[in-house]
């Protein structure tokens, strides 16, 4: 039987969500809180808009939003029968950790989300300590998800070497092409070594078929076969997104999409800069969301 779809709009974001207006994390007045927290109901809006209006299906549609700027988003989903993710992890952190630290399980239960979700930055072959720290961490989240019911969803995202910053002849290119795949790999299967069984992982996009049906596939090894995956954005153009969802929806064991800033940002950059008004932002942001889902819906 096929897992159950799940298309999700993340906007979880905080610090790249603060920039993005051009503000400064350490300056945050109470007034610029209330215009982010405004702009993330605009978004919020935008997939109602997208699940009430454009046939987006609702018991696939989910929100992944934060607390900091998204608690009484995530209060009115909670009503409205919406799938709901709550961001977990501290944000734009090079090593994860838990946003409240020991009373992360205390905030989780204040909203008891769908799934629990986490970002890591991975790679097997960076520093040992770091990665079983981060490992350690992830499995406590884990076993709270698991004794309180909730799902959890870890989304990984594979970084390169040290070295292979330093060296030039890498290039963002040919590491999206010829390492990211293999550094998934190589993670998914050591996280699985931990113990770190997630119910869904956000994975990277690639664009080569064979690369990402071999690192949904491992997801699923040792009779894992209730995993499910959905493909992140990463803030990419749309064509490029466009093509990463193309290649995932052909794939078994991929049930979906998490695009957010590919999705929000343009329209809601234009609303703060006053070249749009609320209602062409929120239709904007239906349409782009809706397009995504297309994509799998029409599979």
């Amino acid at each position: 039987m096929r897992k159950k779809r799940l298309y999700i709009l993340p906007f979880d974001h905080r610090g790249s969500f603060v920039k993005m207006f051009g503000f400064s994390e350490a300056n945050l007045t109470p007034e610029i809180t209330s215009r982010l927290t405004n702009y993330k109901h605009i978004i919020y809006e935008g997939f109602l808009i997208a699940v009430e209006k454009l046939g987006v299906p609702k018991e696939s549609a989910a929100i992944l939003v934060d607390e900091q700027f998204g608690s009484k988003i995530q209060e009115d989903a909670q009503v409205a029968g919406i799938t709901r993710l709550l961001t977990i992890e501290k944000s734009g952190q090079d090593e994860f950790d838990f946003e409240y630290g020991d009373q992360f399980g205390e905030h989780i239960l204040k909203f008891k989300p769908d799934y629990a979700k986490v970002l890591v930055r991975y790679n097997p072959q960076n520093d040992q300590e770091v990665n079983k720290r981060q490992a350690a961490r992830l499995k406590l989240l884990q076993d709270f998800c698991r004794q309180n019911r909730i799902g959890f969803l870890f989304e990984l995202l594979a970084i390169p070497t040290p070295s292979q910053v330093a060296d030039p002849k890498i290039t963002k290119i040919y590491f999206e092409t010829a390492l990211q795949g293999k550094i998934m790999l190589e993670s998914i299967k050591e996280l699985h070594k931990y113990g770190i069984e997630p119910d869904v992982w956000k994975l990277e996009g690639l664009s080569d078929p064979y690369q990402m049906d071999a690192v949904a596939e491992e997801t699923r090894t040792a009779g894992r076969k209730d995993v499910g995956v959905v493909v992140l954005g990463r803030g990419e153009s749309e064509s490029k997104v466009h093509e990463w969802l193309t290649v995932a929806a052909e794939i078994p064991g991929i049930i979906g999409l998490a695009v957010g800033r590919t999705v929000f940002k343009e329209p809601l950059v234009a609303y703060h800069n006053g070249k749009i008004g609320r209602t062409a932002a929120t239709n904007t942001i239906a349409a782009n969301y809706k397009s995504f889902v297309d994509i799998f819906e029409k599979k």
